[in-house]
């Protein structure tokens, strides 16, 4: 097992002074799942499972922590101390210790009211929330205690080698690690009504321990969930929207949101996604409001796009159940994007979320609906459009519309109007070819030959600009200066047919850069 040497250090520390000492929580659970498949810990598509932090239990109690480890803190009600290491990895530069506890009473829903010191490990891992987060890992046993055994229907169910390794595993967290099962440690109600938010982390560590498929909850853990979710009025919104990021950001999101819902905690969340549910559309969508709202996060999900394009794609028909006038295949949500984005800015505010991701994400589910049609639309619309949502944002604002697209049931997320559109965004958003791009101005032509304003100049001024795009190292103005120079000693005729030919040059150049542009596009 790769346990790194940071964390060997602390529990043989532990050892040297007659103390237990045991890696728990997550990092073990992580630990197995990259053992059980080493691919899934990068590439693949699969989760990193490597802990990024490492938590160790033991039986001493803070002070003599403290005594053991005088390079730790300790600022905290619930015995725990952070040994700080010499560590070059951040993730090891704090390692958070905690004492042997047992929790009492939960006033808040969320943290005990007291912590009693416990004797053993096996009484502190029975205060935790999931038999997956309630196993022990020993790194120092003797080797001939810890010999795995791995016959076919061993509870590990790993083809690991552990020797000089102990697992401690009272609640049979790596047999419903091996069968991708949340369960809760003991009387599921106990645990959720001890702490709140372990009803919305059972659906987050569903969504997100396994890329390729959600993970069951077991029945009386769910039946538990639903019968106690209501004490989610007690969780603050910072903590709830944390664990719904996670949810978001994994590629099972839709999954985890629709598990939401069905454990009757997404209308304590989102009640506005919530009342999608059941909403017809018209002829333009073959799913109802809510069905389409998570077949387009999931594209979104599956194309990897950013937390932000996933949360528009989730919002940005929330507007419709508010909107809907009449039914079946002419019924209409007139200005749902409008009513949308207003709905999407109090959702995120409400969360708690930062005001540059509510701006951004209210800006997509506000612009999501454009309208554009290759030959109707003007290039000084995409502009306009272009303005609004900003340059930085607009190929998000794309990927929200091809996440409709699909979520539609329609077979192609870009068709060829929305490549057409690329196409123009680019071609608008490119510096114009123009003599703004020169070192010099009509002023400096005037000056420099003693001339009024006159088309001379901008004649000259045309043949300069040539001169610079057949060169961009050209455009310096002592270079340009000379030029000049040249130009203003040729006669009225040759100027002008000079100008006429260096006009066609910087057309072909234009030409080509529009060819190039389209090229890139695959716009004919």
């Amino acid at each position: 097992m790769n346990i790194p040497t940071e964390v060997k250090f602390v529990i043989k520390e532990f050892k040297k002074n007659n103390f237990e000492a045991y890696i728990v929580g997550g990092c073990v659970r992580d630990v197995l799942l990259a053992h059980r498949s080493p691919a899934s810990r990068r590439g693949e598509g699969g989760r990193d499972v490597t802990p990024k932090d490492w938590d160790i239990a033991t039986n001493a109690s803070p002070e003599e922590i403290r005594e053991i480890f005088p390079k730790s803190f300790y600022d905290n009600k619930f015995g725990t101390v952070t040994v700080q290491t010499e560590s070059k990895d951040p993730r090891l530069k704090d390692i958070e210790v905690t004492t042997y506890r047992t929790d009492e009473k939960y006033s808040d829903k969320r943290h005990p009211d007291k912590i009693s010191w416990a004797r053993t490990i096996e009484e502190d891992l029975a205060r935790r929330d999931f038999t997956i987060n309630a196993m022990a890992l020993d790194t120092s046993c003797n080797a001939k205690h810890a010999t795995y055994n791995a016959r076919k229907n061993d509870l590990l169910g790993y083809k690991l080698q552990v020797t000089g390794y102990r697992i401690v595993d009272p609640f049979n967290g790596q047999k419903d690690l091996r069968d991708k099962i949340i369960r809760a440690v003991r009387n599921p109600e106990e645990r959720f009504q001890e702490d709140a938010l372990r009803m919305i982390r059972a659906v987050r560590f569903s969504a997100t321990l396994d890329p390729h498929k959600i993970w069951e909850i077991e029945e009386k853990t769910a039946e538990a969930i639903q019968k106690n979710a209501g004490l989610l009025k007690f969780i603050s919104k910072e903590r709830i929207r944390d664990e719904l990021i996670k949810i978001i950001e994994s590629p099972n999101g839709a999954k985890g949101i629709e598990s939401l819902r069905r454990l009757k905690l997404l209308q304590y969340i989102i009640p506005e996604l919530k009342q999608g549910f059941g909403i017809t559309q018209n002829k333009h969508h073959i799913y109802q409001v809510y069905q389409h709202a998570l077949l387009s996060l999931n594209y979104a999900c599956q194309n990897n796009f950013s937390k932000e394009v996933r949360l528009a794609s989730l919002f940005h028909d929330i507007g419709k159940p508010k909107t809907k006038r009449g039914e079946g295949p002419d019924a209409t949500f007139y200005n749902h994007e409008i009513v949308g984005a207003k709905i999407t800015q109090k959702i995120l505010s409400c969360l708690k979320f930062p005001k540059k991701d509510i701006e951004k994400i209210v800006k997509l589910v506000k612009y999501h609906l454009f309208y554009y049609n290759v030959g109707e639309v003007r290039e000084s619309s995409v502009r306009r459009l272009l303005r609004k949502v900003g340059r930085e944002d607009i190929e998000e604002l794309l990927q929200v519309r091809m996440s409709d697209r699909i979520g539609s049931g329609v077979p192609k997320a870009e068709p060829y109007k929305l490549r057409h559109l690329r196409y123009l965004f680019d071609k608008v958003s490119q510096d114009p070819i123009s003599t703004s791009m020169l070192e010099i101005n009509g002023n400096d032509i005037m000056k420099i030959l003693n001339i009024p304003p006159s088309p001379k100049v901008g004649q000259i001024f045309t043949c300069i600009l040539s001169y610079v795009l057949s060169d961009p190292k050209r455009n310096k103005k002592e270079t340009l200066e000379k030029e000049i120079e040249k130009f203003g000693m040729l006669s009225e005729k040759e100027l002008k047919e000079k100008a006429d030919r260096a006009k066609k040059e910087i057309e072909k150049i234009e030409t080509k850069r529009d060819e190039m542009t389209k090229k890139k596009y695959w716009i004919t």
